[in-house]
């Protein structure tokens, strides 16, 4: 906590920080909390140190969309600090529904919200990285079925199968990680911003569909067309929506083992309700 006051400090010299916080623990960067002021965010890693510049021209360009909502703002140039590379970026106001408290209408608001923005080939130059690696069943074919138990093997290949067989749509803004926390809404119920935007990317608006079953699933289907909500199930179904986007847009793999430790649960979970796939 001491060294990201530091960094804090001195990206944001003269504001005060004693009611900073630490937020929740994420995978990518450690996010302080200045309440009504900004939020920092500071690379965890080498990749997500890389990254940093790329992600702050994401958010910059989505605040140039005329939005129906906010999205963090850069406050500050990304700066190095040592290894690792941080940026201030704006606060938004409001607060996250808790698990399962969203209506029908606001699944819908925040998916249609999000597909509304533009996919032009200004955003498109920084948010389409799909050529700079390799394709995501690519990735789960040859990093991640040989690492689960055999007896899972057969069932995820086949539920790949059934994603990659799903009709082509036109690419949309994808989140990628719609979960309660990054929705954040006014005490009325109006959508005020969407936080976390760095596994943003341009896909299939289903993806985002399937996140929102943080509100549950039957919510869910209230709130999308029939055919948004199989493709949503089928995405989700494979190993989860949430692992499944961190290795799609031309991401690295870069701890197989730690992913398939992450998939595991749910897995193990479906297995022991529905025993007859993995057997």
């Amino acid at each position: 906590m001491d060294d990201l006051l530091e960094i804090a400090a001195a990206l944001l010299p003269g504001v005060r920080l004693d009611r900073a916080v630490l937020a929740a623990d994420g995978n990518i960067h450690d996010v302080l909390l200045i309440p009504d002021v900004a939020a920092v965010r500071v690379s965890k890693g080498p990749l997500a140190a890389a990254a940093m510049p790329q992600r702050v021209e994401v958010l910059r360009r989505l605040a140039r969309a005329g939005l129906p909502f906010r999205v963090p703002e850069p406050l500050t140039s990304v700066a190095m600090f040592g290894d690792r590379t941080a940026v201030a970026v704006s606060w938004i106001d409001g607060a996250a529904l808790p698990e399962g408290v969203g209506s029908v209408a606001q699944i819908a608001e925040v998916l249609s919200a999000v597909r509304s923005v533009p996919l032009d080939s200004d955003l498109l130059a920084v948010l389409d990285s799909r050529t700079q690696g390799r394709h995501w069943s690519e990735i789960i074919t040859a990093d991640i079925v040989p690492r689960l138990p055999v007896r899972w093997q057969p069932e995820v290949l086949r539920r790949l199968d059934a994603a990659l067989a799903l009709e082509p749509v036109p690419d949309a803004l994808v989140h990628g990680d719609l979960c309660g926390p990054n929705v954040h809404w006014s005490t009325d119920g109006r959508l005020l911003g969407i936080l976390d935007w760095d596994l943003a990317m341009p896909g299939d608006p289903a993806l985002d569909a399937a996140m929102m079953a943080w509100h549950g699933w039957d919510t869910v289907r209230r709130a999308v067309p029939p055919e948004v909500f199989h493709r949503a199930r089928i995405w989700d179904d494979l190993l989860g929506v949430g692992h499944l986007v961190a290795c799609m847009n031309g991401r690295p793999m870069t701890n197989p083992d730690s992913f398939v430790q992450a998939v595991a649960p749910g897995l193990e979970s479906e297995a022991n309700r529905h025993p007859e796939p993995f057997a």
